[in-house]
């Protein structure tokens, strides 16, 4: 896991991403995968993800994610 880590990031430096854009799509494809192991349920994705049920909430509105 810690070497395709690596690669990804090797790859996104080379390409120019940039860090907050990076930063952005990692967080939006992890909620968007604990989401769907909780099949859509807020509350547990959220404590899956340590975070507060109404920041989950502010997130999937930001990405714009369906659920």
């Amino acid at each position: 896991m810690k070497q395709q880590l690596e690669a990804l990031v090797v790859e996104m430096v080379d390409k120019g991403i940039r860090f907050s854009e990076a930063k952005r799509e990692f967080e939006k494809r992890f909620i968007t995968r604990v989401l769907q192991q909780h099949r859509g349920n807020l509350s547990r994705a959220a404590k899956d993800l340590r975070i507060h049920r109404n920041t989950l909430g502010k997130k999937i509105q930001d990405y714009k994610l369906q659920l």
